[in-house]
């Protein structure tokens, strides 16, 4: 079955190159590096508290009608959520259910609707199951007020993301910056290093820490998704975007040089044990949260850095570390010529029409909604209309600000653009075949013939 999804030739023409928005965050993102909190200062403008607390958005009274929402998050991240899904029941009387999909979104969709009960509204990570969801006519499309929300908080870009064969589904509610690396201040200091700009400068801070006494990086192996992180970043920097947009769109295969070039660059901390928090094998067991919290918690961490989004900042907030002041970052370091920005982000959808479903969806679309999110922390949000002083501290307003400075200059996390049988499901695909690298490192040929195995099946040639 030929792939039926046109949203790669939109990411294609609208991402056309990754240099501006590196550059932004480079240079935002070294202020994030000193002080005491990060720079939280209010800049003019309400400082944490946001600025003005008056509505921007009419909904509708909705008493009596209940809806459900499902969504991947956990924890922190589901905590902050249900904030936002508090402040629409305040608003308009009706009452929503929030149901935790786990990481198999597609397939938790899937047994929904065959079983006649899918939820209202769901949270998709992956651009390739909003196309494929919308393809088999499982998506309602915006409604007027949920679309001119979108017209006047959103780039086009971001509007384009979350639209298939030129009809709107999406509301991308949160984005992610997943081009950084968090690090333990502390153990940094103590090793003497700094933080490292280029690939070879990296490896090298990383035998540094080792020789300290500390592991040096942690990776969350446990999730798969966090190693399709490390190759798109690598891949990215070192490949171009070009190559990027190709692999994305499985034009070339993943036999190609490009990969292997790729894989062999990531083998060089991969086929490091010494270099890895518990090992190759400790590494396969460590979940991503945990490869968070392990980098920042206690008086000798577990790990110096973890590779991660914008989002670990979440997580951060689970340990005693201060983000700015303990838990610093910087931007993934450059393989090629460029640092590289790969983005990701949660896209609102309605399976059910509904006045209820579609006012959801355009409170999700507005400032009103991001704010309270922003002020919670462990968020950014691509609404560029979203008064920045909304931002719970420094290092995430800077964050924010060089996404949006970056207008439509990103590229998208490269599995979440692929069917999700190759880029989105535990177990299988993408996910697993780079678990199985990391597990055998040296087995560069093998893991590219296994890749390409699966994205051909998947994209069906």
């Amino acid at each position: 079955m030929r792939r039926r999804l046109g949203r790669l030739d939109r990411t294609a023409v609208r991402a056309t190159t990754a240099v501006a928005v590196g550059t932004a965050l480079a240079l935002t993102l070294a202020g994030c590096g000193s002080g005491s909190g990060g720079g939280t200062k209010d800049n003019g403008s309400g400082g944490s508290k946001g600025g003005s607390t008056a509505p921007t958005v009419r909904l509708p009274q909705l008493k009596g009608q209940k809806l459900q929402v499902t969504a991947v998050w956990t924890g922190p991240e589901r905590e902050n959520f249900v904030k936002v899904l508090d402040e629409f029941e305040k608003r308009t009387g009706a009452t929503v259910d929030f149901v935790p999909s786990g990481d198999d979104m597609a397939g938790f969709i899937g047994s929904k609707i065959a079983g006649g009960g899918p939820p209202d509204i769901a949270m998709l990570q992956q651009v390739g199951v909003l196309g494929e969801f919308a393809g088999k006519g499982w998506l309602k499309p915006l409604g007027a007020t949920a679309k001119a929300q979108l017209a006047k908080n959103y780039s086009k870009g971001w509007q384009d993301l979350g639209t298939h064969k030129g009809t709107p589904y999406g509301v991308y509610f949160k984005a992610s910056n997943k081009s950084l690396v968090w690090y333990n201040a502390k153990a940094f200091d103590n090793a003497g290093t700094q933080e490292p700009k280029t690939w070879q400068d990296f490896l090298k801070t990383a035998q540094t820490l080792s020789e300290s006494g500390v592991e040096p990086v942690s990776v969350g192996g446990a999730d798969g998704w966090t190693l399709t992180d490390w190759f798109e970043n690598i891949y990215l920097s070192q490949a171009g975007p070009g190559k990027y947009d190709q692999l994305a769109q499985h034009k070339i295969k993943w036999t190609d040089a490009s990969v292997k070039q790729a894989l062999t660059t990531l083998g060089q901390l991969f086929g490091r044990k010494d270099l890895l928090a518990g090992g190759n094998s400790g590494a396969l067991q460590t979940d991503f949260p945990t490869s968070v919290t392990q980098t920042f918690s206690g008086d000798t961490p577990k790990a110096a850095m973890v590779s991660s989004a914008d989002f670990a900042a979440a997580s951060i907030t689970q340990t005693k570390a201060k983000v700015g002041t303990d838990a610093k970052v910087f931007p993934f370091p450059a393989v090629g010529a460029k640092s590289p920005v790969v983005t990701g982000g949660d896209v609102a959808v309605a399976l059910k029409d509904g006045k209820a479903a579609q006012a959801l969806l355009t409170f999700l679309a507005s400032t009103d909604a991001a704010k309270i999110w922003a002020q919670a922390g462990g968020f950014i949000s691509p609404n560029k209309e979203l008064d920045q002083a909304a931002y719970a501290d420094g290092v995430m307003r800077r964050i924010a600000e060089a996404l949006i400075a970056a207008g439509d200059d990103f590229r998208f996390d490269m599995s979440d653009q692929a069917p999700a049988s190759f880029g989105g499901k535990p177990g299988q695909g993408e996910w697993k075949d780079l678990q199985d690298f990391l597990k055998s490192p040296k087995d560069i040929a093998g893991t590219q013939a296994q890749l390409e195995k699966d994205a051909a099946k998947s994209f069906g040639r």
